[in-house]
């Protein structure tokens, strides 16, 4: 339940402080960290890598 308020809070903030510029920052930011996070120690490595 904690996350969902987090989330509610995160698009209230956006909403009131017209910060929209900043939602596509953090997707990306969070896609990136699910990405390394799943792609530790798999045969997805070496490619991962090569992205950065």
């Amino acid at each position: 339940m904690a996350k969902v308020k987090i989330i509610v809070e995160y698009f209230s903030f956006l909403k009131e402080h017209k910060k929209w510029w900043i939602a596509p920052i953090v997707l990306i930011l969070l896609l990136l960290g699910l990405l390394i996070v799943l792609g530790q120690g798999s045969a997805l490595a070496p490619f991962i890598y090569t992205l950065f």
